[in-house]
């Protein structure tokens, strides 16, 4: 455990400082520190949800019994994975407190005083990420290389083929960032995003239902009856910050595909910028 956990340590965070760094000072970029940070940060969510998700189908096409077949990569991915949440932490912080320095957040009161009200608005903005990713290391973690005692190594593939969406929800907020919404890409990457998200994170505890009730010969709707509570309890919990990210999604596609109003180039001759909120 302590190797995989050390190796995690040092890759999430050293991926960043390399990526953020390499941006700033390759001779052809030579980005801002706020631009470098916020892209760097996404960089690295989606290498960890592309790891993630592989070893996750590894695992659930590897075991065939989905309650005794293991698959060394699950608990070694697993502890592997600690310290990315840990890590994410801080790095939304960063991208947070830079985008209040780009919107003039900052105040001519003390530096105190000011991370303050960075960290105050950060957490009233980021609270549900920041509970979950909590959650992940306080509890996912423990239960997963403790509680479950080797068993349903299946369940646990699934739930890391979640991070499929992750590379395009990223994606996303780069081009929000850059004010690309126009492009064909930011269309194309939103539907791929809502698919890969409306699959992977929503009905991705359906088709757990099903595939236990498919093994214990039980129609999905006897499952949640025939199984443990705290095991629907923790679905619940985990699938419910989910419906309220793809209900955001939604409402973010909504507005950039119909909404009414001035066209990009409109609102820039009439001194407006275009909302970039969107997925912010």
């Amino acid at each position: 455990m302590f190797h995989a956990l050390v190796a995690g340590g040092i890759v999430f965070p050293g991926l960043f400082l390399l990526s953020k760094n390499g941006l700033k000072w390759l001779p052809w970029l030579r980005w801002e520190e706020a631009d470098a940070v916020i892209v760097s940060a996404r960089l690295v969510s989606s290498v960890q949800a592309i790891m993630a998700s592989t070893v996750g189908y590894i695992v659930s096409s590897s075991c065939k019994h989905i309650i005794d077949d293991q698959h060394w990569l699950t608990s070694t991915y697993t502890q592997f994975a600690v310290p990315y949440f840990i890590y994410d932490i801080y790095a939304m912080f960063l991208c947070h407190w830079h985008r209040c320095q780009v919107k003039g957040h900052e105040s001519k009161s003390s530096e105190l005083q000011t991370l303050r009200a960075v960290v105050h608005t950060y957490l009233h903005k980021e609270f549900l990420m920041v509970v979950h990713h909590l959650f992940m290391v306080l509890v996912c973690f423990p239960v997963s290389v403790l509680w479950r005692q080797g068993k349903g190594d299946f369940f646990l593939g699934c739930m890391l083929m979640a991070e499929l969406s992750t590379p395009f929800v990223c994606l996303g907020k780069v081009l929000i960032l850059y004010k690309q919404q126009h492009t064909l890409l930011h269309k194309v990457n939103g539907i791929i995003m809502l698919v890969t998200f409306f699959c992977c994170r929503i009905l991705l505890f359906p088709y757990m239902y099903w595939v236990y009730g498919q093994y214990a010969g039980l129609p999905v709707y006897r499952v949640p009856f025939s199984i443990p509570p705290e095991y629907n309890l923790g679905s619940a919990i985990l699938m419910a910050p989910q419906i309220y990210w793809f209900g955001l999604i939604c409402r973010g596609a909504f507005r950039a595909y119909h909404a009414r109003g001035p066209t990009k180039d409109q609102a820039l001759r009439n001194g407006h910028r275009p909302d970039s909120r969107v997925l912010d």
